[in-house]
């Protein structure tokens, strides 16, 4: 099998099918740190070599004293994974079942419960967090609730086991069962859940005008195929409407298909524009990314992209290339909102070896097309907004994710067992209408995205009374961090009286 290339961190990883092909998958929210490297007196080899046979010294030993050695297949499997998990914080194992269940994602061939999870937790946590449920689908219906924390998967209690491993077990035939345990908030007891998997269709991007503002908006979680052929139709659509500006939210936005963000960046730039290269560990260049058709972009458009420290990987290429081009070429407006990026610049790559497991390795970083790095630095932001309106964990949460995946015009859907197209169509659009509303109900409390409106219409007011401020990027970059006061620290001095 050919080796496949892992281009995004994700946060959040949903439990569900896909009925497109997603090539690039990898999900750690860690900074990678270099392995210790071998001391000069010994060669990789040598290192090898000698612990090897320390190893299976141990191992016979076990074998022969050991009162009860139970699976021998798990403990060479956890042995393996502890050499290539120290290398960095995205390498590691996939045993045979995570695998196999990886295979199948990436070919849309896999049925979950619908859940969205958080997946910073390590191997010693105790529980798997429930960031949030697909409406309407199979751990929905079931009763399980966001922040809901899972602590077993049929009687397998999680402390110790990986997420992926996790993951697999969450996942399987449809219609089959899978039981949970979860704590939830306030209650003391464990709750117990029978949960029937089943397909839940997953699409990734929003788009909405703002009327009274009149500024599009375009969220995208996840770059998949149809993203940039969303843009497209929203910008040819600002041609005939001449929008005031274009909100361009890569917040949680965890990367996906790097070949779709340069198809969106190809909307902006010029054909032949170098959005990102490839370097391998001695630093020799070995890709280099170029956007590959004319830009469809025709107007003075400016472009706010508002980013956060969940924006990661491909999501951190597209925004920090936009920034680099439209600094270079002076008149180009893009301007990154919010904070700063999570910092994944790093290449997997899944490469099979023996026993039907697979080795998840990283070997190359990105680079930016001013040959800058993002890994472990993240992008800084031109207008740095907190986001600050949520009042809890659980609103956060919220917001994190609709507006993002579960309530997006590209939605996860499990499909409803019923024969009757009619009745089909009448699902869905109700299962559109309560994301569509969800959605909105959050963005009119989302404060990034009101400090965003408010830039557009502080430069759309210099662009119309005094377009000689802001001629440049460089101007409307001075023009606005000079007029616009949001995060700007007080100098506050005593008047004596």
């Amino acid at each position: 099998m050919k080796n496949i290339k892992i281009i995004t961190t994700s946060l959040v990883i949903m439990l569900c099918i896909t009925n497109s092909s997603i090539k690039n998958e990898t999900k750690d929210p860690e900074t990678i740190t270099s392995a210790p490297t071998p001391t000069p007196e010994e060669s990789f080899d040598e290192i090898v070599f000698n612990w090897s046979r320390t190893l299976a010294q141990a191992m016979d030993i076990a074998h022969k004293k050991h009162y009860k050695i139970n699976d021998v297949k798990e403990s060479m499997i956890k042995a393996i994974d502890g050499f290539v998990s120290t290398l960095d914080a995205h390498s590691g194992l996939l045993d045979p079942k995570s695998y196999t269940e990886m295979l199948k994602m990436t070919s849309g061939e896999f049925f979950g419960i619908g859940i969205v999870i958080d997946n910073m937790r390590k191997k010693k946590d105790k529980h798997l967090t429930i960031v949030d449920t697909i409406p309407d689908g199979p751990a929905d219906k079931a009763g399980i609730l966001p922040m809901d924390k899972i602590v077993e998967v049929n009687g397998n209690i999680l402390e110790g086991d990986a997420t992926e491993k996790i993951i697999a077990q969450l996942k399987g035939e449809r219609h089959s069962s899978v039981n949970v345990k979860v704590m939830r908030e306030n209650n003391p007891d464990l709750l117990s859940f029978d949960i029937i998997r089943d397909v839940v269709k997953e699409q990734h991007s929003l788009s909405f005008h703002i009327k009274n503002h009149d500024i599009a908006y375009i969220s995208l979680s996840m770059f998949t195929d149809i993203a940039s052929k969303q843009i497209a139709q929203l910008l040819k659509k600002s041609h005939e409407h001449n929008y005031k500006g274009l909100i361009l939210d890569l917040r949680n936005n965890s990367g996906g298909l790097l070949t779709a963000a340069i198809d969106i960046a190809s909307l902006f730039l010029k054909k032949g524009s170098l959005i990102a290269i490839t370097k391998d560990k001695n630093d020799q260049e070995t890709e280099r990314y170029v956007t590959k058709n004319e830009p469809i972009i025709k107007n003075n458009l400016p472009i706010f992209i508002l980013i956060n420290n969940y924006t990661a990987s491909a999501a951190e290429i597209l925004a920090g290339s936009l920034k680099i081009h439209s600094e270079q070429l002076g008149d180009y407006l893009a301007f990154l909102v919010g904070t700063k990026t999570f910092g994944k610049g790093s290449v997997q790559e899944v490469i099979p070896i023996g026993n039907n497991c697979a080795l998840k390795l990283t070997t190359h970083l990105y680079f930016l097309p001013n040959d800058t790095t993002i890994q472990g630095t993240g992008i800084e932001p031109d207008f740095f907004v907190e986001q600050t309106t949520p009042p809890s964990e659980q609103v956060q949460w919220f917001i994190k994710h609709y507006g993002r995946e579960e309530a997006l015009e590209n939605y996860i859907k499990v499909a409803p067992k019923t024969d009757n197209k009619d009745e089909l169509k009448k699902e869905q659009k109700k299962s559109t209408n309560r994301r569509y509303d969800r959605a909105k109900e959050m963005l009119q409390k989302d404060h990034q995205l009101h400090e965003c409106i408010t830039l557009i219409h502080i430069l759309n007011t210099a662009k119309t009374y005094t377009p000689h401020l802001v001629k440049t990027r460089a101007d409307a970059c001075q023009y606005l961090k000079k007029n616009f006061i949001s995060s700007d620290t007080l100098e506050i001095e005593e008047v004596k009286l």
